[in-house]
């Protein structure tokens, strides 16, 4: 008999190289295409993004929002010091210019910043989009949402998809990923209350706006 461990890494495998499939296919016809994986946090947004473009391989790169996070001096400058990760939080205009960018010079290295959890903070030209990405798959919490600058950022994506997963399930990452950033319990509690809990809900409303919706229940590969 199959060894059951087996049975579900092949599974995964499948469903993965399936959605690698659908996603290789918006390149189609076009010099280069960008894919967005929206949805709550603690979705596990960020695993499903790179594990497509580690799958596809050197034709896909990866742009997540988090690099578009504003620093930390710049949040408290205005007043978002408590909303960290909260939609105002991000410099969407920025984003948007760089999807422009990647969508318009395909034939040049262009580099993506990323946010640090060490660091608490972004950090230029962590990611690089090489010519041979014909795929951007980009990530974060408020790409479908229907909002100023973000609607530009949708308008430039082939595909949106929707990541959801239940709420016992993000609620526990997210409190892990607090405590890993250093919070007490009680913090981390309190952060999910007021910051990640309405973030959330705000995510939410956006679902219509994608076009496919993906759940990690029973996908270990997002654990």
């Amino acid at each position: 008999m199959e060894n059951t461990d087996d049975m579900r890494r092949a599974g995964e495998a499948t469903g993965l190289a399936a959605l690698a499939a659908d996603a290789r296919r918006l390149t189609d016809g076009v010099p280069r295409a960008v894919l967005g994986i929206a949805g709550p946090p603690g979705t596990g947004k960020s695993t499903l993004a790179r594990a497509l473009v580690e799958r596809i391989g050197e034709g896909a790169a990866y742009l997540p929002l988090d690099g578009f996070h504003l620093s930390n001096d710049q949040l408290a400058r205005l007043g978002l010091t408590g909303r960290k990760g909260s939609e105002p939080s991000f410099d969407v205009a920025g984003y948007v210019a760089l999807l422009r960018r990647v969508l318009d010079d395909p034939a040049h290295d262009i580099y993506v910043p990323d946010y640090d959890r060490t660091l608490h903070e972004p950090i230029a030209a962590r990611h690089r989009v090489a010519p041979a990405a014909r795929l951007v798959i980009t990530e974060g919490n408020y790409l479908a949402c229907d909002l100023p600058g973000w609607r530009e950022a949708r308008e430039l994506m082939g595909e949106c998809w929707y990541l959801d997963s239940p709420g016992e399930v993000r609620e526990r990452r997210l409190l892990e990923r607090q405590l890993a950033g250093g919070r007490t319990p009680d913090e981390a509690a309190a952060w999910l209350a007021t910051n990640d809990g309405p973030n959330g809900e705000l995510v939410e409303t956006s679902r219509r706006r994608c076009g496919r919706i993906l759940s990690t229940i029973g996908m270990d590969m997002f654990n």
